[in-house]
């Protein structure tokens, strides 16, 4: 297999755009996509014309030369088309969250282990922001030395887009925690090496959207991975005078330096993003991020014909959708 032909199903998030683009990039070829609501399908068809609108998405799945489908669906609806995926005996790539209850993690990993399928989850605040992928290869190199503790931020904006009935849905979303945390859990569990851990606490709240009962607008969790620490804290309180939709932040510690990264925006005036500094014994640098390599998509289309796990380790996927469920129901269980 040479050239790997993939599908999309579910375009429910705007994150879809740049998962296509992501495989696009990397020599993918997109041959069709199903959606049902028509004005979302018809932005998706006018950007990607070469992709015929399939009426029922089991001509995809029964579509055998087919590799890889792909989704950003509605989150509770995400699990539920990789599995059919998998049977159907395709890769499958979503954007995060990957599921929305432990019961259909359980029901992904039984069969991931049965089918031997790729299930792979877009955390693109790690895979498509250059200053997260530069952070990991000094971390790798021993810049900071050892790794003590992740502190990551992931602040957005509520009013930036319009936000469909589904968004204002715990049912539907899975919740604050699961859904924008999970890209601290995988970010935590990749730069202090683990593939295993615990979560320490969690706290959830809807502090100033009472109008929408169901809303989390702020979480925050606490991370254990052997002798590495890690924090998160996400919300939807980003200003309307900011002009991205969020400040998106990571301080990695280490024993002998640290690194700063203000992915989107440098409040301070500084253009663009992947604004990355390390601080060590020699001073302080900030380092250029524009010319960075995102390996994420071409990795991906690599593990798919060799059937390797380059991209990203299955365990390590599947264990930062775990920390992410299991601090959104240790939240929600203190009330």
């Amino acid at each position: 297999m040479t050239e790997i032909r993939f599908a999309v199903i579910g375009i429910n998030h705007a994150h879809i755009y740049g998962q296509v683009d992501c495989l696009l990039g990397a020599g993918g070829k997109l041959v069709g996509f199903h959606a049902p609501e028509d004005d979302l399908a018809k932005d998706f068809a006018e950007r990607y014309p070469q992709a015929p609108r399939a009426d029922d998405r089991r001509r995809l799945l029964e579509d055998r030369s087919i590799a890889m489908i792909v989704s950003a669906g509605i989150p509770c609806d995400r699990a539920p088309v990789g599995i059919e995926a998998m049977r159907h005996g395709k890769d499958y790539m979503t954007d995060k969250p990957g599921m929305t209850s432990l019961a259909q993690l359980a029901e992904v990993r039984r069969t991931q282990a049965e089918t031997k399928r790729i299930f792979s989850v877009c955390y693109s605040e790690h895979f498509e922001t250059r200053s997260t992928v530069k952070a990991g290869e000094l971390v790798a190199s021993g810049a900071i030395g050892k790794v003590v503790n992740t502190n990551g931020l992931g602040p957005h904006k509520l009013k930036n887009l319009p936000r469909p009935p589904w968004f204002y849905e715990r049912s539907r979303t899975g919740g604050i925690l699961t859904d924008i945390a999970s890209h601290q859990c995988e970010q935590f569990l990749f730069f202090a090496d683990a593939q295993e851990g615990e979560v320490v606490a969690a706290t959830v709240a809807n502090r100033a959207n009472p109008d929408k009962p169901e809303l989390q607008d702020f979480g925050e969790m606490l991370m254990r991975a052997g002798e590495v620490t890690g924090y998160a804290r996400v919300d939807w309180f980003t200003p309307d005078g900011m002009p991205v939709w969020g400040d998106g932040r990571l301080v990695i510690l280490g024993t002998e330096g640290t690194l700063e990264l203000r992915k989107y925006i440098d409040i301070d005036g500084r253009p663009g993003g992947d604004h990355l500094f390390l601080v060590d014994r020699k001073g302080v640098r900030r380092i250029d991020c524009a010319d960075v390599d995102l390996p994420y998509g071409r990795q991906l289309l690599a593990d798919i014909r060799d059937r390797t796990e380059t991209a990203m380790p299955q365990a390590r996927c599947f264990k930062a959708m775990e920390f992410a469920l299991t601090a959104q129901a240790m939240a929600e269980a203190r009330g």
